[in-house]
């Protein structure tokens, strides 16, 4: 190697170097604000790999590889990253709510009576111990939080405000809005 390759390779090696840096500092950097690091970019492969563990995570490995035209390795090593990247945070069994009498659904907006941080925060991990709340959000409007509440019937939807929500310190006021009818409930994502 002559004296000019040396130079380009050097040259070349520390702008590799310095964007592997500036990289990595950017993600320590949100890291350390509690930011989400990034988003990962997911190639034609990877989204028709996630629609299909999106209707069934229980299809083979070899029943993936033969529709995606790869590989099981190659079809394994893709979920794995996936799972490692967090794109896929865990695997579920979608359970028919009217079998395990679970049918009666409830949207509960609350109100909080402050808004300080320490009055949203402790409702936050007092709600994430309610059994019967299936989802809370935090929104904007007229109300603070809206909570979806999955229960048997009117009766335990009358004792879970009762004795558990109501119960629950800082809450103003609570809204109650019951579903008729499901129209639509999906758990997938169109990638």
């Amino acid at each position: 190697m002559n004296k000019n390759q040396y130079h380009c390779f050097i040259i070349g090696y520390d702008f590799i170097f310095l964007l592997f840096i500036r990289y990595y500092s950017d993600i320590i950097l949100k890291h350390r604000l509690g930011q989400k690091t990034f988003q990962m970019a997911l190639d034609g492969i990877d989204r028709k790999l996630l629609m299909l563990l999106q209707e069934d995570t229980k299809k083979t490995h070899k029943a993936l590889s033969l529709h995606l035209d790869l590989s099981v390795t190659a079809v394994y090593e893709r979920i794995k990253k996936l799972e490692r990247q967090g794109v896929i945070k865990r695997y579920v069994a979608l359970i028919d709510a009217e079998k395990v009498a679970k049918n009666f659904i409830v949207l509960c907006h609350v109100r909080l009576v402050q808004h300080s941080k320490e009055f949203l925060t402790r409702f936050e991990r007092e709600v994430l111990q309610l059994s019967e709340v299936l989802e809370c959000y935090h929104v904007s409007g007229d109300y603070d939080y809206i909570l979806k509440v999955q229960v048997k019937d009117m009766q335990e939807y009358r004792d879970f405000i009762v004795t558990k929500l109501t119960a629950l310190r800082h809450i103003g006021n609570t809204h109650s809005t019951f579903v008729i009818d499901e129209v639509k409930h999906t758990t997938a994502f169109t990638l």
